[in-house]
């Protein structure tokens, strides 16, 4: 039986903890800081930390990571084309690993940082995206190493992925996000209502996280750029004739940088 919950570490970023409850085993995903995970497991002493899962370099998601290897000797999972604390296991594109019984495929997706990678698990009734920074939900991480180009490919990449995939981005940005997605569709019903509901999780004190992919593919702009008023907003906002996919996503997100 898997569990996930989210651990809030910083001002905005989750740690995915994975709970084997039968085995009582655990993973995290992307622990930027330490302390979160110290403290779940010391309030859970019978529990074993046995896998780290990272996505991509940034502190914000390595930061805990050799202070975790140290204290539990968890395998340290990360992508090979990036230097990773403490890693054991370099994966590349197309990669399979076993963690806590469950399999994950290993797609590479370029365009946050050159190396970055995601964890699928493929499940009949409930397959799991973990994404880091590559996919938010209603929004992209910013073009910090890649182009626009393969950004685009790379969430090409992820949209293809089975309708009721839950998402499992790291960071709450979720409100700003849709702010900006009303700004590209403001007629898109879809956007309202999910304004409406991320406002009310928030104002309770809710994570707005996970998403699905289905949700993404009505809401996020950044998945949508072959709609024709995406296109056309994209064309307002940059003053030209975008003629791909591609410059559709490149405008969108060089607005998105501003906005």
């Amino acid at each position: 039986m898997l569990q996930i919950d989210a651990l809030p570490a910083f001002n905005d970023n989750y740690i995915w903890l994975l709970q084997d409850t039968t085995q009582k085993r655990c993973a995290v995903v992307d622990p930027g800081d330490a302390a979160p995970v110290l403290e779940w497991l010391a309030r859970h002493p019978d529990w074993v930390l046995s896998d780290i899962l990272i996505t991509h370099h940034h502190f914000d998601h390595v930061g805990g990571v050799a202070q975790l290897h140290a204290h539990t000797n968890a395998k340290v999972w990360g992508p090979a084309l990036e230097t990773i604390p403490a890693r054991q296991v370099a994966l590349n594109d197309g990669d399979r690993i076993e963690v806590l019984g469950l399999e994950f495929q290993i797609l590479l997706v370029p365009g946050h940082t050159l190396g970055h990678i995601a964890y699928y698990h493929q499940d009949p009734t409930a397959p799991l995206l973990f994404c880091g920074d590559t996919l938010f939900a209603a929004g992209c991480g910013r073009l910090f190493e890649g182009t626009p180009e393969q950004m685009h490919h790379s969430l090409t990449r992820l949209a293809a992925l089975p309708a009721h995939t839950g998402v499992y981005c790291t960071h709450e940005y979720t409100l700003s996000n849709l702010r900006f997605a009303q700004a590209v569709e403001p007629n898109n019903p879809d956007i309202a209502a999910r304004v409406a509901q991320v406002t009310q999780w928030r104002a309770e004190g809710r994570i707005s996280l996970p998403s699905s992919m289905a949700l993404e593919l009505r809401t996020n702009p950044f998945l949508r750029v072959h709609e024709t008023s995406v296109k056309e907003k994209a064309d307002e906002w940059n003053s030209r004739d975008n003629d791909s996919p591609s410059a559709v996503f490149a405008s969108l997100r060089s607005w998105k940088d501003r906005f």
